[in-house]
């Protein structure tokens, strides 16, 4: 199998991808990076068209939900919008996946003196049996989300970086924020 370049890659560049946001239903699609229980983070090089690995978190620690991103956003760090998602068994790498927005958690990094947003939306698979029930972050028990806080805190951390979790906000915040990523016009080519 050979991966896409040049002007190929583009044609199918996952990053601008239609995200189908459907403000009433809350939805949208999301692509995954990185599976749930994976220590390898891997990333998307939209130059490329394929998923490569970038770091690999220490013995005992793993990715606690599918981590990714929600295509055709662009966010102040470059890249487009970051999801984790709630699904009943981990995705595959490069999968996409109908969410449920349910809320975001509001991060800001701090790296070599340099502050930067960095939030993550929190959804849920909409194909989910196990999680067919949940409609907002206030449905998932506050340990679970205390939980995705100190996974990000502790992988910054070895990251060398500082994080702040500024606030666990509603699925109307996320959504506002979805839009205000749509309307910024993308830094890369």
């Amino acid at each position: 199998m050979q991966s896409l370049t040049g002007e190929a890659a583009m044609k199918h560049d996952l990053t601008r991808l239609p995200k189908l946001l459907d403000k009433a239903h809350r939805t949208c699609r999301a692509v995954i990076e990185t599976p749930k229980g994976r220590r390898s983070k891997y990333d998307y090089d939209r130059k490329t068209g394929v998923f490569s690995l970038k770091k690999l978190l220490p013995e005992g620690q793993s990715f606690p939900l599918d981590f990714g991103f929600i295509p055709s956003t662009h966010c102040d760090d470059g890249d487009p919008m970051d999801v984790m998602i709630l699904m009943d068994e981990p995705g595959i790498v490069g999968g996409v996946v109908e969410i449920r927005v349910l809320g975001v958690l509001e991060i800001e990094e701090i790296e070599n003196g340099i502050v930067e947003r960095n939030d993550r939306i929190v959804g849920v698979a909409t194909e989910s049996y196990l999680y067919e029930n949940i409609r907002k972050l206030s449905d998932i028990e506050s340990t679970f989300i205390k939980n995705l806080e100190s996974f990000w805190e502790n992988k910054a951390q070895l990251e060398h970086k500082q994080l702040r979790v500024l606030g666990v906000r509603k699925a109307k915040r996320a959504l506002a924020l979805i839009r205000k990523a749509s309307r910024k016009p993308s830094a890369r080519p």
